[in-house]
């Protein structure tokens, strides 16, 4: 799992898509059915639309659990949409789970990325991360809902500072700090009265029980304590037995609330009475469902995959889905996507106490042992997809279960990791909580094949750590080895590259301890990776001379040229493309020969770099026109946004500046959404160079101060210093002499850093101007 670094080694992205317009994000939830209009609640979020201060709006509705916040919420909203030309953003904050809510920072990154943020910003801190929040929202009209919040900490990073926005929170604590400081206007829901009540009942009904007593309607709904959640399943179970008198079904209910009363010791009516109802409908499954039901309460993320739910019950995908279905037509699980199901909290909870009566301590473990494998199985299968070349883990035996999918290319896997990305965290810490502690650190270190592709740096550095901790307590070396790299590739890649060398290091010392060769061989390339990164080319060659030589004593070819390849790297770096010409060379043989595609188009881009420098340019614009065709045939966005560069560079060296024009440009435009703001900086880098010869000072100056604003936030000294100086070129061109010998000076200073002979070169060069 080595190899990916910014400056070329070996680097691969998450696939994304060519839309570079700003996106307008629709990620209301559907309200659901059988919502009774709550009509003058509504009047007053109505009312509080128009009454918005200036600043952006805060509506705060508050309320009891199951009360029916989120139905009246999202009914509502997508009444209103219309009004946010902009769009919608939702997100569950989990504040009432029985697991940590989610924090603001997570909720920030979804955002973020839903927005359109570039990666730096997705990956920075929290106060940095709102910062970008808001600043993406200038100007704009969208609608926010924040649904379950446990507190005001956890809302107030997440609003808005322009007046277009509206945002609407739901939590069950009445949040006076968000009146106060935000000014957020509250509503606070109460239980549906009498009328409301038996009409809710009615729309559930419908069609099943029409003939019913008004009177014993209304009576089900005192016992249900006029609680829409408990209104819902309580009338579910009656239209399941539409020729039993309803007499008889509150009667049922009656004795299930006196034996929940034996097992409770809360003297909230509206909590007894929801959970008496919870008791009467569960006691109505039939026993399969009500065995997945009270498992459920034990899956350790906040929803479930039919296979996933197979998994924890040890019984097959087909049985699982069926079982579901009759949990969802029963109002016990809800349905959110055609293969996805969640359940209220309330539920859960229930789900997780009955659990633990009916369940003995080993079933229940078992059961959670079951779907921690499976999700283990399953993220391995993703890097099987992802990173084929990569060392694997021996992982734990599967033991049976449900099969374990083919993906059948790396988009599918990457939808799967996707759509459990978050129960793929809660199961590391699941598995860690729960003894199982090589299941935790196994998982970790697969899911790192993903991480390197996609940068989730929080995740990445949770799982990272408690996968450690795990293999620590589990006494495996190796696997604390692992861990211990897995931190270093996650902290340089996050530009904490102080932190990374100390885990790097960590990594080495435990690798040479064990004799494991290969495992020190990707710790050395990986190290090689980091110096790269920071520029000390001596340290980095010799990491790289170590490693290659360690792969060569093993005989293993392709890791062999993968570290020759970015070895070349610092030949070029020191200004010795001719040294690299060779090695590149053999190494994209390689890669044909492992049918590595997307290698061998990293490994033509870097050619036709090298022959740029040597002075053969038609030979590079050969060789950078098949890298680029190469990102086309793999369908990788990523690749061909950064292939693009060379490309640009060779078509300036032969002097076609129009096709250029065009490679820088759509270089520029493709890094929008794949939030890479080094290569976009590189890519107006370029297209300042082509305007230049173009005769197009002023716009060239234009280009290269865009670029060095970016490199400057980055803090890359030495591409800040390239491009500074390709600046005072323009300058001089645009007659802005002074301007020009501060970006002069301002390079020379910088350059200071280093004492390779590119740079001293390059400080020769600006030297004699």
């Amino acid at each position: 799992m080595q190899g990916r670094d910014i400056h070329g080694g070996i680097h691969f992205h998450a696939p994304a898509t060519d839309r570079v317009s700003l996106p307008v994000p629709q990620q209301l939830p559907l309200a659901g059915a059988g919502f009774v209009d709550r009509h003058s609640e509504r009047q007053a979020l109505d009312r509080l639309l128009e009454d918005r201060p200036a600043d952006a709006g805060v509506i705060l509705v508050t309320g009891t659990a199951g009360v029916g916040k989120t139905s009246l919420v999202l009914h509502w909203s997508h009444a209103v949409r219309d009004r946010f030309p902009d769009g919608q953003l939702y997100a569950d904050l989990h504040g009432y789970d029985r697991r940590a809510p989610v924090t603001y920072e997570r909720v920030l990154e979804g955002f973020l990325r839903t927005l359109g943020a570039p990666a730096d910003v997705l990956h920075a801190d929290g106060e940095q991360m709102a910062g970008a929040f808001r600043s993406r929202l200038a100007g704009r009209r969208l609608l926010i809902v924040l649904d379950n919040a446990a507190g005001a900490a956890q809302v107030r990073p997440l609003l808005p500072a322009t007046p277009g926005c509206l945002v609407i929170v739901t939590s069950r604590h009445r949040l006076p700090g968000l009146s106060i400081r935000e000014g957020a206007r509250r509503i606070t829901l109460d239980v549906l009265d009498r009328d409301g009540s038996v009409a809710l009942l009615r729309s559930v009904t419908s069609g099943y029980r029409d003939g019913d007593d008004p009177a014993h309607m209304a009576e089900l709904a005192f016992l249900c304590a006029r609680l829409p959640l408990a209104l819902r399943i309580a009338a579910e179970r009656a239209t399941r037995r539409p020729l039993t008198h309803l007499g008889e079904l509150i009667r049922e209910l009656r004795d299930e609330s006196g034996r929940w009363e034996v097992l409770s010791a809360d003297d909230d009516q509206e909590s007894e009475a929801v959970r008496s109802v919870f008791t009467w409908s569960y006691r109505a499954l039939p026993s399969d469902a009500a065995r997945l039901f009270r498992l459920l309460g034990l899956v350790p993320g906040p929803d479930v995959s039919d296979a996933a739910a197979a998994a924890l019950a040890g019984i097959d995908v087909r049985t699982a889905r069926r079982l579901l279905d009759v949990l969802a037509a029963a109002h016990m699980a809800e349905q959110t996507a055609s293969d996805r199901f969640r359940l209220h909290d309330l539920l859960r909870a229930y789900a997780a106490d009955q659990a633990r009566l009916e369940e003995t301590p080993q079933e229940r473990e078992d059961a959670l042992r079951r779907v921690l494998i499976w999700y283990l199985h399953t993220a391995d299968a993703v890097q099987a997809r992802i990173a084929p070349q990569e060392p694997r883990v021996e992982l734990v035996p599967a033991d049976g279960g449900p099969p374990t999918p083919a993906f059948t290319d790396e988009a599918q896997a990457m939808r799967w990791y996707a759509a459990e990305r978050d129960n793929l965290v809660a199961a590391v810490r699941a598995a860690a909580s729960g003894g199982s502690d090589r299941i935790a650190w196994q998982l970790a270190v697969v899911l790192r094949a993903v991480y390197m592709t996609t940068n989730p740096f929080q995740d990445w550095l949770a799982t990272s750590r408690t996968g450690l901790e795990a293999a620590r307590r589990d006494g495996d070396r190796r696997a604390e080895a692992e861990l211990e790299e897995s931190l270093g590739m996650a902290y340089a890649q996050s530009q904490s590259l102080a932190a990374a060398a100390e885990h790097y290091g960590a990594a080495l010392t435990l690798r040479r301890a064990l004799k494991d060769t290969l495992g020190e061989a990707l710790t050395l390339n990986g190290l090689g990776l980091l110096e790269l990164r920071r520029r000390n080319l001596a340290q980095a060659r010799e990491a790289f001379e170590n490693s290659m030589g360690l792969f060569a004593a093993r005989n293993d070819g392709f890791w062999e040229s993968r570290v020759a390849v970015n070895l070349a790297q610092v030949d070029m770096e020191l200004g010795h493309p001719d040294r690299a010409l060779g090695p590149l060379r053999r190494g994209i043989e390689v890669f044909r020969t492992y049918r590595d595609r997307r290698a061998e188009g990293n490994g033509l881009r870097l050619l036709a770099a090298a022959e740029l420098e040597s002075g053969d340019a038609d030979t590079a614009l050969a060789h950078a026109q098949q890298a680029v065709a190469i990102a086309a045939e793999i369908h990788s966005t990523a690749a061909e946004a950064y292939w693009l560069l060379v490309l640009g560079d060779a078509q300036r060296a032969t002097g076609r500046l129009t096709g250029a024009l065009v490679s820088y440009r759509r270089a520029a435009a493709l890094q929008e959404p794949l939030g890479d703001r080094a290569r976009q900086a590189a890519a107006w880098d370029g297209l300042g160079q082509a305007l230049l010869q173009l005769g197009r000072a002023q716009e060239a100056v234009d280009c290269h101060r865009r670029s060095a604003s970016v490199y400057r936030d980055l803090r890359q000294t030495w591409e800040t210093a390239q491009t500074l100086t390709h600046l005072a070129v323009a300058l001089d061109d645009a007659d802005s002499r002074q301007e020009a010998a501060d970006a002069r000076a301002e390079a020379l200073d910088l350059l200071t850093a280093f004492a390779d002979p590119r740079a001293l070169r390059l400080r020769d060069e600006i030297t004699q101007r």
